[in-house]
């Protein structure tokens, strides 16, 4: 089930900024350092079939490195358990790459695939334990056949294990957002909130700018109760940013953010289920999710005219959810809305 986390970061890596920076600055590759943005093309990964369980959250970018190009593939794990099987899922869907590729004439004049980069993204609590290489995934082959296995790594990325140190000292915008949901003390989101105000003064790029309230919206979300989350939900593009990322901290001060680990929040949200709080969760969740919804919708479509944004306040979950999965292919918040008959097929 999408989740308004999944969707704010989701949001962040459809910018090429961010994803160039995720790759720079996160992982040990350095072959897109100098690569300008404007050699980064978001590729529709529609072509994975519904039956190999492909996810809303996969990101696919190509980016022209002099004559070929490189595609980057980012799988999104976003609080979620540990996928033994992520190897395998990795090598379906690169295949699936590769033969949309061929169906669709996009090889090199020597008819070569290009390099894939496969990326996982992973931001829950449990340490990561599930095998980087398909080969880990196999049963012990006989000699004779050892070569004629297959084999495919990824590269993790997992968030609550990044350096904290190195992360201080790294002024780019993913890693501010970084430090915030890592944040485990009051000075260090007043200190991260007072560099994202400077970040938004300087930032040109509405489109970011709306990206980020949404992270920011979807990462309250997570703690928020009811109550909080119409208050969080409210916030929207404008020319007052300070003051709004004032409010935004004192909002992450009042949901104890800055008061313990991501393990203490994980535990504190169990604890509330055992105390029998689903049903206003699932409450909140519905309201968490209108909001995200409408902020990734006029971040596409610019603002929803009235019947539109009626319809996502009446809508229920499931509803909410089937749309969060259309936003990436829809062309129109008509087709966004029909039943799918003239949206384009989505990857989940």
């Amino acid at each position: 089930m999408l989740t308004p986390h999944d969707l704010g970061y989701r949001s962040l890596f459809a910018h090429p900024e961010l994803v160039r920076e995720l790759v720079t600055d996160f992982t040990s590759f350095t072959l897109l350092d100098e690569v300008a943005l404007s050699a980064f093309e978001r590729v529709n990964p529609a072509y994975v079939s519904e039956r190999l369980s492909a996810r809303e959250d996969d990101i696919v970018w190509r980016v022209r490195l002099g004559d070929e190009f490189l595609y980057v593939y980012i799988l999104i794990e976003c609080q979620s358990g540990v996928d033994r099987w992520m190897a395998l899922r990795m090598q379906t869907y690169i295949g699936l790459l590769y033969q949309d590729l061929v169906k669709g004439h996009e090889l090199s004049p020597g008819l070569l695939l290009p390099p894939v980069l496969p990326l996982v993204f992973y931001n829950g609590v449990p340490r990561w334990s599930a095998s980087m290489d398909l080969s880990g995934l196999l049963m012990d082959a006989p000699a004779e056949l050892a070569a004629l296995q297959p084999s495919q790594r990824y590269v993790l990325i997992d968030q609550q294990r990044l350096d904290r140190t190195a992360l201080e000292a790294n002024a780019s915008l993913l890693a501010l957002l970084f430090r915030l949901e890592l944040s485990a003390a009051p000075d260090v989101s007043k200190n991260v909130f007072a560099a994202l105000t400077t970040w938004f003064k300087g930032s040109p790029q509405a489109n970011l700018r709306r990206s980020v309230q949404v992270w920011i919206n979807a990462l309250l979300t997570r703690a928020a109760s009811k109550e909080d989350l119409c208050m969080v939900d409210s916030v929207e593009e404008g020319a007052d940013m300070g003051g709004k990322l004032a409010i935004w901290a004192e909002q992450f001060e009042e949901l104890g953010f800055q008061k313990g680990s991501a393990e203490g929040m994980a535990k504190g949200m169990e604890k509330g289920k055992e105390e029998g709080k689903e049903e206003g969760k699932a409450e909140g969740q519905v309201i968490a999710l209108r909001g995200v919804l409408g902020s990734l919708l006029r971040n596409r479509f610019g603002e929803l005219p009235a019947p539109a944004a009626q319809r996502i306040g009446h809508a229920t979950q499931a509803e909410l959810e089937q749309w969060c999965e259309r936003i990436l292919n829809a062309t129109s918040l008509q087709a966004l809305f029909d039943d799918g008959a003239t949206s384009a097929p989505t990857n989940h």
